[in-house]
């Protein structure tokens, strides 16, 4: 397998008005990920999670016009502590039973300095939210499409509350590693 190359914003964006990644894409989860990460106890603990199932699929139009749908388990996070992974499947946090997705719907990709500035919303727990962030993109000679983000949320903007005397950080920093192949 190749080296990814960098496609930079007006090389992309002739990708996309050539119609050159028109189509159908697939998130390829065995080679995506998502985790997450967040500060605990006043900021002196790191917590990272993975989310082992992942989905999504995409559509680029002839025109350049890109949608789309980014989902992960809740159920499926990993912290490495099984006591934790337990709290965050409840109802005080992600509630898995009633809500088993996390999505984020993707409106549109354009270029900007960065790379490109995805805009969507993002839905947790039922509550969505409008979303853009900076991603980069990257295409490999065998056609597939790489995003690469770091993405800051605050979890009490979907009613992901609870924080045991303040100790745990609001603030959460999401990183998607997205492979895309066409169909």
């Amino acid at each position: 397998m190749g080296t990814p190359e960098q496609t930079t914003a007006p090389s992309l964006q002739d990708l996309l008005d050539d119609a050159a990644l028109a189509g159908e894409w697939i998130l390829d989860p065995s080679r995506s990920s998502v985790s997450l990460s967040n500060r605990s106890m006043g900021g002196l603990a790191r917590v990272r999670g993975v989310f082992r199932q992942v989905s999504g699929n995409g559509t680029v139009s002839h025109d350049g016009l890109v949608s789309g749908t980014f989902a992960v388990a809740t159920a499926s996070i990993g912290t490495g502590n099984a006591r934790r992974d337990k709290h965050l499947r409840s109802a005080d946090f992600f509630d898995s039973d009633n809500h088993p997705d996390i999505t984020f719907t993707v409106e549109g990709i354009r270029p900007s300095r960065r790379g490109v500035t995805v805009t969507g919303t993002l839905s947790v727990r039922g509550r969505g939210r409008p979303l853009a962030f900076d991603a980069t993109a990257a295409v490999q000679p065998s056609g597939e499409m790489w995003l690469d983000a770091e993405i800051l949320i605050n979890r009490a903007d979907f009613g992901l509350t609870w924080n045991l005397l303040g100790l745990v950080s609001m603030d959460n920093a999401i990183t998607v590693h997205g492979v895309f192949t066409k169909r």
